[in-house]
């Protein structure tokens, strides 16, 4: 098998970190060799954020080089176009449809681009763009924003079940808070 790369983007402490370590979590009981990087970015500022995974038979680095990224996992649109360059030729985005509005645009300098999902589709990406926000808070949190994602993400691992799925989850979420991610997990999977 060759190395299959994933990104997940977000704005500040949005829950990349979890995603990156249930994402890991899973990879690795299946039984790849699996490099995921430290988040990188402002998340003490609420600025771009980023987390790379990549598994095969053999990974060498986390790192993810622009047009080799197969899925990028998105917590907000604009942060999905914004790397949309580190997408592959037909590599699918999951994105959520949540707009948090950077700076210039909450000072009046820029606005908040218009038709997101359209232009990405028409760049050629495979956009599953859908309120995970809503789901989450649907789930009892919109913490759980994070989980309801990767609910949707592991649809695009059928050899991977939603038993393994679900154990990533408890090995990852402290006690308190399992029935409540494990229901945003399963709103974002049958979204």
């Amino acid at each position: 098998m060759s190395t299959k790369n994933i990104m997940i983007v977000g704005v500040g402490g949005q829950g990349t970190l979890l995603a990156s370590k249930m994402l890991g979590y899973v990879l690795l009981k299946q039984g790849y060799d699996v490099k995921v990087s430290e988040v990188h970015g402002m998340s003490q500022r609420g600025g771009s954020v980023v987390t790379y995974v990549r598994y095969g038979e053999k990974v060498y680095s986390p790192v993810i080089d622009k047009g080799e990224a197969d899925i990028i996992l998105s917590f907000e649109k604009l942060e999905a176009a914004r790397w949309l360059e580190y997408l592959k030729p037909g590599g699918s985005m999951i994105i959520n449809t949540q707009e948090m509005e950077p700076m210039p645009v909450i000072t009046g300098a820029k606005i908040y681009p218009e038709n997101l999902v359209e232009k990405m589709q028409a760049a050629g990406a495979k956009v599953d763009a859908k309120d995970f926000l809503a789901l989450a808070i649907e789930a009892g949190s919109a913490k759980a924003v994070n989980i309801a994602l990767m609910g949707r993400l592991s649809i695009y691992f059928p050899e991977i079940s939603k038993e393994e799925w679900q154990d990533a989850i408890v090995a990852n979420v402290p006690p308190k808070f399992l029935e409540l991610n494990k229901k945003a997990f399963e709103l974002g999977r049958n979204a």
